[in-house]
């Protein structure tokens, strides 16, 4: 998969966008668990996560998912 730059949320440029990046986080994982990762739409929050959230979040938050202690609910 190609890498782009998700479009800014230029409502609020200068803010604190780490709920917007935990949204689209659990957004996409919820819009796989429905729809399949071969869902276009889906890629949009995959892309807004990967380009505003630090790396080290998505590893984090990867590996509680795996074993089950995320705080979310990602199912649909």
């Amino acid at each position: 998969m190609a890498l782009t730059w998700f479009h800014c949320f230029c409502s609020f440029p200068n803010s604190n966008q780490t709920k917007h990046c935990w949204q689209n986080y659990v957004d996409y994982y919820k819009c796989i668990g429905a729809r399949g990762k071969d869902f276009a739409p889906c890629q949009q929050f995959w892309k807004a996560f990967h380009s505003i959230c630090p790396n080290s979040w998505i590893e984090t938050w990867d590996t509680q998912r795996e074993e089950g202690t995320n705080p979310s609910n990602f199912n649909v």
